[in-house]
């Protein structure tokens, strides 16, 4: 199957909507979405707490099968300035899907962060950019082995929570 692109979704949150939730504590928030899809907490933030930036925005779904990472290479193309790159790569550790080069390119194009349920690698680097947030379920230094199936921006479970919108 080759990577599908579908549509960002419609009625997506404003700027000011984004600002508005920004500002919620994330305790506050899950507290509030009581019983909603919560992202499973085996998906950590790379750095500890207090290094990592806070990460709030529009998600860019990545839905992969590894070792294949065609859709995180498209999905990073439709990234725009304060987007979330959400990688949905069924909680498998064994093979990488981002890390220096792919990561370098999602912070050039502005990218807040990413969340990736799955693996990812040269965290050494990815840790030291303050200015991307990075969660994942694991780390491996193994690399993806192909890049041509997946979608992008389509509907994705990341850690047994659902994410279109917000991250």
């Amino acid at each position: 199957m080759p990577v599908t692109l579908h549509a960002a979704p419609e009625g997506e949150l404003t700027e000011a909507e984004i600002a508005r939730w920004r500002a919620v504590p994330v305790a506050v928030a899950a507290d509030l979405a009581r019983g909603a899809d919560q992202i499973d907490p085996a998906i950590r933030p790379l750095n500890p707490p207090g290094r990592q930036p806070r990460l709030f925005g529009r998600a860019v779904t990545a839905l992969c099968e590894p070792p294949d990472f065609g859709a995180v290479l498209h999905a990073v193309e439709r990234i725009g300035p304060g987007d979330v790159l959400v990688i949905a790569a069924g909680g498998r550790p064994e093979t990488a899907m981002i890390g220096e080069i792919v990561g370098g390119h999602l912070r050039r194009r502005g990218g807040a962060g990413l969340v990736c349920d799955g693996a990812i690698r040269d965290v050494g680097v990815l840790a030291g950019w303050a200015d991307l947030a990075v969660f994942t379920r694991s780390i491996t230094p193994r690399g993806p082995a192909s890049a041509e199936r997946g979608a992008v921006n389509a509907a994705v479970v990341v850690g047994g929570g659902s994410s279109r919108r917000a991250t």
